[in-house]
């Protein structure tokens, strides 16, 4: 299999709704630490709709006990980072613990560069893989000094 075939294939699995869709119900029955410590659900309100929504998202770094990286592999236009630009105010569902009130926040162009050399450092045959199936989602190449790849940090709220 060719690079740009397997690019092309990852592509399509990520545009499958019904596969993208199937961990959110793994999380739902609290069963999220089946799927390891690299994955959380975000629940973010639609910004039309008012109504919750769900994605299941990589993490990309932990810099904090109480902070998670996300990116948004189909750049700006992908729903939930249009969601959480409109209404920062989500949860967070970590393993197979309740969801937790987070706010999120959009990193600028220097520290998603920063998030993402360290991740194309720290695990570099992950990004060898993935990196091209981003860019198929993207439409555009991603360099190693800048990704149109936007980041957004999760910072989670004291349960009070």
């Amino acid at each position: 299999m060719t690079a740009n075939t397997f690019a092309d294939l990852g592509a399509r699995i990520l545009r499958n709704r019904r596969l993208m869709r199937a961990p959110i119900w793994i999380y739902r029955m609290r069963a999220g630490a089946l799927l390891g410590p690299r994955v959380l659900m975000l629940e973010h309100i639609g910004r039309t709709s008012g109504r919750a929504r769900y994605v299941v998202l990589e993490v990309i770094d932990h810099p904090a006990a109480e902070s998670y990286v996300v990116a948004s592999g189909f750049g700006a236009k992908a729903q939930w980072f249009r969601n959480i630009r409109a209404n920062p105010a989500v949860r967070v569902w970590i393993g197979s613990h309740s969801p937790r009130p987070a706010v999120a926040h959009v990193l600028d162009q220097q520290s998603t560069d920063r998030v993402l050399t360290a991740y194309r450092l720290g695990r570099p045959k992950a990004w060898e893989q993935f990196k091209p199936i981003l860019e198929s989602t993207l439409g555009q190449p991603i360099t190693d000094t800048e990704a149109p790849l936007p980041m957004v940090e999760l910072r989670l709220q004291s349960r009070a």
